[in-house]
């Protein structure tokens, strides 16, 4: 008789961020994500915690302040022509439309970072893109702020009457929006009869842009974290990045990030924040073993038709 056991999983290595409030989520994310969570001493892992917290103190008064008003700088001439392109693009237009915005150079190690682990198999494959020779300034703005990005496979299921699953490799795949469609907008849909509206719920990525939110003098990484941590690996300091200008509480709401949005003090009050250069810190990181996630969207719809008195 055979005994069928399931295939390990594909299992990749994380880089978390920990010795900082609150504890259950190192915790957590170790319990639900990594590899062989159950025979983990949850003990040792409480004293890792605090080593890290303790130099976390330590950098609370020795570095205190660093976040405040990094600098940026202009953009060489090398890179405004394509500067100029991505602000022209449609797409950038639409993702960066509600509050003020340039892009500019910006030093990587000064940058708040809330996203509290990377994906080492996703910074690999960016390592694996880059020229073993310096990067070039056009190769440079490329990277992080591209005009034409590659297509991620998507699997796509109808998997009732009313029900489709999605399934992107990418965390970044998401559901966007809803939206009324004019049938002269769809091309390719063979009718069977005349058609009044279109009904199109949209599932896609975000900007793929690296970019980031200027709010109480400190620049946020709000996205390209993989990009930024494998630069900076690579030993870049300073990156093109566009910036957006949050002036007041009410814009954080429409353009920060969820993490920031919920707890604003973590990274906007806090005298030593969480910062990218803290990934590279062994008293503050812990490499963690995770099995690979793929994002999956299921959309269902319903339909309700009635009869209702006419005017």
């Amino acid at each position: 008789m055979t005994i069928s056991t399931a295939a390990p999983p594909v299992v990749d290595q994380h880089v978390f961020l920990i010795g900082r409030p609150p504890i259950s989520e190192f915790l957590t994310y170790v319990r639900n994500l990594a590899v062989n969570a159950r025979t983990r001493d949850e003990g040792h892992l409480m004293d890792e915690w605090r080593v890290a917290n303790d130099r976390v103190r330590e950098l609370e008064t020795t570095e205190a302040g660093i976040a405040d008003d990094p600098p940026v700088q202009p953009l060489p001439e090398e890179m405004r022509e394509l500067a100029e392109a991505v602000l022209a693009d449609p797409q950038f237009k639409q993702a960066f439309r509600l509050v003020r915005h340039e892009i500019v150079m910006v030093e990587l190690d000064r940058m708040v970072v809330f996203q509290k682990h990377i994906n080492l198999m996703h910074v690999d494959a960016i390592r694996k893109r880059l020229p073993e020779r310096e990067l070039t300034p056009e190769e440079l703005f490329d990277l992080c702020i591209p005009v034409d990005v590659p297509a991620v496979p998507v699997r796509i299921s109808k998997t009732a009457a009313n029900s489709f699953t999605f399934v992107s490799p990418s965390r970044d795949f998401r559901y966007v929006e809803p939206v009324l469609l004019d049938p002269a907008q769809v091309s390719g849909y063979d009718r069977m009869g005349p058609v009044t509206a279109i009904l199109g719920i949209v599932v896609g990525y975000g900007s793929n842009y690296l970019n980031a939110i200027h709010a109480e003098g400190r620049l946020v990484l709000t996205n390209g974290s993989h990009r930024a941590y494998a630069l900076r690996e690579r030993g870049i300091t300073h990156v093109p990045c566009i910036v957006q200008d949050v002036t007041r509480a009410e814009e954080l709401e429409m353009v920060g990030a969820d993490e920031v949005r919920h707890h604003p003090d973590r990274y906007l009050q806090t005298p030593r924040p969480p910062m990218l250069k803290d990934y590279f810190d062994d008293r503050l990181r812990k490499i963690l073993h995770v099995a690979r996630k793929h994002r999956m969207i299921t959309l269902t719809f319903g339909v309700d038709v009635s009869d209702i008195p006419g005017e």
